[in-house]
């Protein structure tokens, strides 16, 4: 009896507090503000307690971390991953793998992201299951990796891009993910469906792909009816709808639909960035699998009807991101990893800057309050300050003045906690 009596009150406790002191040469707060000199800040229990001067007095029993030579950031988010896959896999491998393996792709690839400086990713599209098993299993404290919005498997036209295709048709129908739909009330149905499943975010292929075993082009795949069914739905269970879009009149009819998100917006023209400007939409345009694409080309990598789309696609690096800041449309910052290796998110942010026109500082705020905005996570994420989770990056240089550092962060800590 006294043993359990005494065992009780140990679980009723509460764990001794952790306090950590992070002395910084110089601290971003807010990508859009000027950076605060030399600082400490101070995380207990994984939040941001305060940012003091370095001449402030570190609380008794601190751990100091001390990153005085470098600058803090907040933590870099990514809204558009698939942490479940390597690139380079061959198609076919989906007819041999087991879905499970899945997960140990996407725990492995979801460390190495973290280390990059990434805390924060949308991962938007994986095999039924597996992204929610690695979202829930870093959750749980088992792993180590960054905050993850799951969106599971995209919704997709049957034979259109994000169906099964280039198998013999029984092998297709034995791997059919039950992501398809046609009709608004099908669509709809879909939607519930991954709501049901634990999705954070509803993903939808408004267009044809690149990567994907079907010639059906790259312009709008879904109906207007069909995308505004899936918004509409989506919306009403309070989840928000990120639209696969490369051609220009699917890229102007998933934004008039209102979706909060267009996906790589290869093909924007004046016409589908006005729409998406209208309806306060964001463009997360994925520049880093052009330069992957295009290494591959000749080389027998892709299937005739894959090289024929990487082909059509090439020139347009940049351009959407020109056109849709010109329209008044915003930008939040995204890769597409797992087209490319896992790991080399930031070298995105340079990509924005020569071929899209865009500042370090735009790209730094694409990267930090603009995902978080668009995420929905701007309480918790996107700057440093007391009561927010403590996400923080650390560069040798300034990301503001060098945006080439956002591929060369040398220390991330993701909810408090140091990633290794």
């Amino acid at each position: 009896m006294r043993t359990a009596i005494i065992a009780a009150l140990l679980l009723a406790s509460p764990a001794t507090a952790e306090t950590i002191a992070i002395k910084a040469g110089r601290v971003i707060t807010d990508a859009a503000k000027p950076a605060l000199g030399p600082s400490t800040i101070i995380v207990t229990d994984g939040r941001i307690t305060a940012i003091n001067p370095a001449s402030a007095a570190i609380p008794a029993g601190a751990r100091v971390i001390d990153q005085s030579a470098r600058t803090l950031s907040p933590g870099l988010i990514d809204s558009h991953v698939h942490l479940t896959g390597d690139p380079g896999t061959p198609f076919w491998r989906d007819a041999v793998d087991n879905p499970e393996l899945a997960v140990a792709y996407g725990l492995k690839n979801a460390r190495i992201t973290a280390r990059a400086g990434f805390t924060t990713v949308r991962d938007l599209g994986s095999s039924r299951l597996s992204g929610f098993a690695v979202r829930d299993a870093i959750n749980s404290g088992m792993f180590p990796g960054p905050r993850i919005l799951a969106a599971g498997t995209a919704l997709s036209i049957v034979g259109g891009h994000g169906d099964v295709s280039g198998f013999n048709q029984l092998v297709n129908d034995a791997l059919d993910q039950g992501n398809t739909c046609t009709g608004a009330a099908e669509c709809a149905a879909r939607v519930r469906e991954a709501s049901q499943r634990g999705a954070d975010v509803i993903k939808f292929t408004a267009t044809g792909g690149v990567l994907s075993q079907q010639g059906r082009g790259l312009d709008q795949h879904f109906s207007d009816e069909e995308m505004r069914a899936i918004v509409v739905t989506a919306h009403s269970l309070g989840l928000k709808v990120a639209a696969h879009a490369h051609g220009p009149r699917g890229i102007e009819a998933a934004a008039r639909a209102g979706v909060d998100s267009i996906e790589h917006g290869s093909f924007t023209d004046e016409a589908g960035a006005k729409a998406l400007a209208a309806t306060g939409g964001w463009l997360v345009p994925t520049l880093m699998p052009f330069r992957h694409t295009g290494e591959q080309l000749g080389k027998n990598v892709y299937t005739p009807v894959v090289e024929t789309k990487v082909r059509a696609i090439l020139q347009r690096r940049g351009k959407q991101i020109i056109a849709a800041r010109a329209a008044g449309a915003r930008i939040a910052f995204g890769t597409d990893a797992g087209v490319f290796e896992h790991g080399r998110n930031g070298e995105e942010a340079s990509d924005m800057v020569e071929f899209g026109g865009m500042t370090p500082r735009d790209v730094l705020i694409s990267a930090t309050t603009g995902a978080a905005e668009l995420l929905g996570l701007s309480s918790e994420i996107g700057t440093l300050e007391p009561g927010k989770a403590a996400d923080i990056i650390a560069t040798d240089g300034d990301p503001v003045a060098d945006v080439k550092q956002l591929a060369q962060v040398k220390w991330v800590m993701t909810r408090g906690k140091v990633i290794d």
